[in-house]
């Protein structure tokens, strides 16, 4: 079975790219894209000069535009596949710069939009209780659209200095999303992390920018896929330094880090945002240098297979040890992240051993779970802020009976749960099925290490999914069912407002929808997955596979509602209580488990890849007032590599603390000391 790359963009005839749009009105898909970014800065910009109770609702029907206008873009172009362009010429720095827009950016264009616009309807009422308390709800709403705005932009540019300096703003605007409760100190520390990260990020792309540069005289993509077709060891050492600094915005192992600590700190509408949509923009840069540089190395293949299984291990692992919910979801993820780069190595396997069936399948699933990822972890972060809006905690331990309070909340939060366990018919279950079916395709290898590859992926893969479901059947047992553990849930006085629950309520219906309707969900990856193998001989069967897939689950789908329904008109008399209960059926929330004996007996088995730290308060009466026992789980990576190079750090930069003693004479004498050396370098050196 042959493949053959598709060109590279950089190849692409430009007689092919058009530029195509509403024609019967003159409009052009680029005018189209450029009147979408337009609506966010007017947003931004309306949003500095009108009441703070207005402010959030101006940037929600801006992104309601800008999310329009972009539909009509970018849906003809996901559909035919037509390339359209525009170059625009800047002075000075970049000169002519190429934004673009192919199949590939058409569905991040698409899938940023729409998460986007659902999370500022989000924000109108989260944002709420924060109205009117200093808290600058003008530099948020304006970061928010310049966040959308950067992404937009990133998915089209095709100028790597452009580039940089976009993705900047992307890092630097969702920094200050991040700090939005600046006045709490670990807000403020989860932030610097978090663009210490992006700066380590920004540092590999460049580097890898840097090179392509150095050797082709140029910053256009275009020239830098030209010269990778030609330069396959280049291309190598390109793709891995631009993975490495993509792999860290995406949230790959082992820099994964500032997830579990920016998303807790980040206000819930931004933590759906961020993990949803913009460390995707990871994933986008990992695609697009796959298809910029041809990436056909069996280095570059297992490199990135192993990564993506580390990642999604080491995710849902340490998400099943967390009691903070928005910590947990975090955590998961670093384990989606993880899923996505199986179906990207999968599909890069493919092309290495030509086997077209593998390359389409894993790069189709990976594709659509950016899409399916993005619409459950939005309804999950949804749903948590919701529960703390309410509540005032994250801590899953002091929550239960939610679900009698709470009812439209919980019902999202467990389709989301079950979505992200990849349980039929949920969406999650599609884009995980097309990656296992990627592998069991490629299992008729006569490569002996391929097999064994393909072997330990699959098992890794059930595996994690094993691991998703034992932690989403914790969290959603301990936060919704049960009786209330604290008062702060037993005080609920009712569920969220409806401009909150109508984005989960969307949501979950896409989460439904994408389930029972998988083959209408493929044409939106076919074009996408076309640009780096030809899709036609694998299109019958796909289209097949998920047409009885769609046929299966709407069939179950109207067995369990006629079940549920039936249920319901037979037991509406009936009263149940528990087996052996003599009538008493209200025990006390002591007698129900909590999430750590949940999760204890499986944590305990894995004793080498934590860190626990034990709290413990011993009772010392017969009748103690007061007794606890907690256990604190650690990344081990935070534990024994991230936190000693803080300290050592910090060791070294005490030692310059003398320096800075406020006299302004010796400031003085250090600049005129540095003057000194710096002239005579100059005179020696030149």
């Amino acid at each position: 079975m042959q493949t053959s790359r598709q060109q590279p963009y950089g190849a692409v005839d430009t007689a092919k790219v058009c530029d195509t749009g509403l024609d019967e009105f003159g409009i052009t898909v680029m005018e189209m894209y450029f009147a979408a970014l337009a609506m966010l800065l007017i947003g931004a910009l309306v949003s500095t000069i009108i009441k703070e109770t207005w402010k959030v609702k101006v940037c929600s029907v801006s992104l309601a535009l800008c999310s329009i206008i972009s539909m009509l873009t970018v849906i003809p172009v996901l559909i035919k596949g037509e390339i359209s362009s525009k170059t625009i010429y800047f002075p000075f720095l970049f000169g002519e710069v190429n934004f673009v827009i192919d199949s590939l950016s058409a569905f991040f264009i698409f899938v940023i939009s729409i998460m986007s616009f659902l999370g500022s309807v989000y924000a109108v009422g989260y944002i709420k209780p924060y109205l009117n308390r200093n808290m600058n709800i003008t530099s948020h709403c304006i970061a928010l659209n310049t966040l959308v705005l950067s992404m937009l932009t990133v998915a089209t540019v095709q100028n790597a200095l452009f580039f940089l300096v976009v993705w900047e703003i992307m890092s630097l605007s969702s920094f200050f999303l991040v700090i939005f409760e600046n006045t709490q100190k670990n807000v403020l520390s989860a932030g610097i992390k978090y663009m210490i990260y992006m700066h380590i990020s920004v540092i590999f792309i460049l580097a890898a920018f840097a090179l392509l540069n150095a050797k082709t005289g140029s910053f256009d993509f275009m020239q830098f896929a030209k010269f990778l077709k030609e330069n396959p060891q280049t291309a190598d050492i390109a793709f891995l330094l631009a993975f490495t600094g993509f792999g860290i915005k995406a949230g790959f192992f082992p820099f994964h880090n500032w997830l579990p600590d920016a998303h807790p700190a980040a206000p819930s509408h931004i933590s759906g945002i961020m993990s949803g949509v913009m460390i995707k923009t990871g994933i986008y840069g990992i695609l697009r240098m796959i298809y910029i540089s041809g990436a056909n190395s069996k280095l570059i293949a297992y490199t990135v297979l192993v990564i993506s299984i580390i990642s999604a291990l080491w995710g849902v692992l340490y998400a099943i040890s967390r009691h903070d919910i928005k910590s947990l979801l975090a955590y998961h993820s670093i384990e989606n992240i993880g899923i996505i780069g199986i179906g990207i190595g999968i599909g890069l396997l493919g092309i290495v051993y030509n086997n077209e069936f593998m390359t389409v399948f894993g790069f189709a699933g990976a594709i659509l779970h950016v899409l399916n990822h993005s619409v459950f972890k939005e309804l999950l972060f949804f749903a948590s802020g919701s529960v703390y809006k309410k509540t005032h905690t994250r801590d899953v331990e002091v929550l239960g009976g939610l679900i009698k309070k709470m009812p439209y909340t919980s019902l999202f939060f467990i389709i989301g749960s079950a979505a992200i366990c990849a349980l039929p018919p949920f969406n999650g279950f599609i884009s995980e099925f097309l990656i296992y079916a990627a592998m069991i395709l490629g299992l008729g290898t006569n490569n002996i290490t391929l097999f064994i590859t393909i072997i330990i992926s699959l098992a890794a893969l059930a595996l994690i999914g094993t691991m998703a479901v034992l932690c989403f059947t914790k969290v959603t047992g301990v936060m919704f069912l049960g009786n209330p553990r604290s008062e702060k849930a037993q005080n609920v006085d009712g569920d969220v407002e409806p401009v909150m629950l109508i984005p989960m309520g969307i949501l979950a219906v896409l989460a439904v929808l994408i389930g029972i309707l998988p083959e209408k969900s493929i044409l939106f990856v076919i074009k996408p997955v076309s640009m780096f193998v030809p899709i036609n001989p694998v299109l019958n069967p796909i289209t097949d596979i998920t047409t009885i897939i769609s046929i299966i689950f709407s069939v179950f789908l109207l067995i369990l509602i006629s079940v549920t329904l039936l249920r319901i008109l037979i037991n509406r008399k009936n009263r149940y209580h528990s087996t052996w209960g003599c009538g008493y059926n209200k025990p006390n929330n002591r007698m129900q488990y909590s999430a750590s004996s949940y999760a204890d007996l499986f944590i305990s088995t894995l004793k080498p890849l934590f860190k626990r730290i034990e709290h413990i308060k011993k009772p010392k009466e017969i009748f103690p007032k007061e007794a606890y026992y907690e256990v604190e789980i650690e990344d081990i990576e935070e534990a024994y590599i991230v936190k000693p190079l803080i300290k050592s750090d910090e060791r070294f930069l005490t030692k310059f603390e003398k320096i800075q003693n406020g006299n302004i004479q010796q400031y003085i004498l250090f600049g005129l000391i540095f003057l000194v050396i710096a002239i005579i370098g100059l005179i020696y050196f030149g």
